[in-house]
């Protein structure tokens, strides 16, 4: 598993088959390095355990932070989780928002979260824009999008009550 991790730095590498061949001097200073970037990721996503044993084989949680990992070693600037919540219990999507936000406050890294747990969402978000069937129907902070009422039928139908009052607006 950490040969997969390490594997997310190799674009940023400037080795090259004759240096790797050769094992050139810098090129194990950069070797290390990219070790170490590693190690200090699993560390961050509590992976160091497992570490060594064959990513295919780990719970799919596990598997998660393993891919999130060999992500974040190439220091990108975004990151786009496309359903990163998509198969986990309950327990493991609060852990993953901890984790997503723990990773957005210490490693200064724009996350874009395509999710339908709108708990997840909801909680690890600064800005949140809805989609309806692709098109846009709502953008702002979290409470902002909960309560508009484009979103609020969109994906809950009218007949709902608000918030801020009974369904449709009637009054009770």
């Amino acid at each position: 598993m950490l040969d997969n991790v390490r594997l997310g730095a190799h674009a940023h590498s400037r080795s090259d088959f004759a240096s790797d061949t050769l094992r050139l001097p810098w090129v194990r200073r950069e070797e290390t390095a990219l070790s170490e970037a590693a190690w200090s990721l699993l560390h961050m996503l509590d992976l160091e355990d497992v570490a060594l044993r064959p990513a295919a084989g780990l719970p799919l949680g596990t598997r998660k932070r393993v891919e999130l990992a060999r992500a974040l070693v190439s220091r990108p600037k975004l990151v786009l989780l496309d359903e990163p919540a998509g198969g986990l219990n309950h327990e493991e999507v609060g852990v993953l928002g901890a984790l997503i936000r723990r990773i957005r406050d210490e490693r200064q890294v724009t996350l874009l979260v395509v999710e339908h747990h709108m708990t997840l969402v909801m909680s690890v978000s600064d800005t949140v824009v809805a989609l309806d069937f692709g098109r846009k129907i709502a953008e702002g902070t979290p409470a902002e999008v909960q309560q508009n009422a484009a979103v609020i039928e969109a994906y809950l139908g009218t007949g709902h009550k608000t918030v801020d009052g009974p369904p449709d607006g009637k009054p009770a």
